[in-house]
């Protein structure tokens, strides 16, 4: 099975996004112009598929800096 990778451009900063396998619902993002080796993970709270507007938003997220957990 060939591993599907979304390319975003966000706010002039460029991600690939990959599903993580097994665990629906969680997000694997590679920062592509960022600082090497940068990225983070998103997850939904139901393990409900996130689609292209919900991964741009968790992708602006990371850019402002924002922590849900706050």
């Amino acid at each position: 099975m060939t591993e599907r990778v979304v390319h975003l451009s966000v706010d002039g900063q460029e991600f690939s996004v990959r599903a993580r396998p097994g665990e629906p619902g969680v997000y694997d993002f590679d920062w592509d112009n960022g600082p090497s080796g940068y990225g983070f993970t998103s997850a939904t709270s139901n393990r409900s598929p996130m689609d292209r507007e919900a991964l741009e938003a968790a992708a602006r997220s990371f850019l402002n800096g924002d922590d849900p957990g706050e």
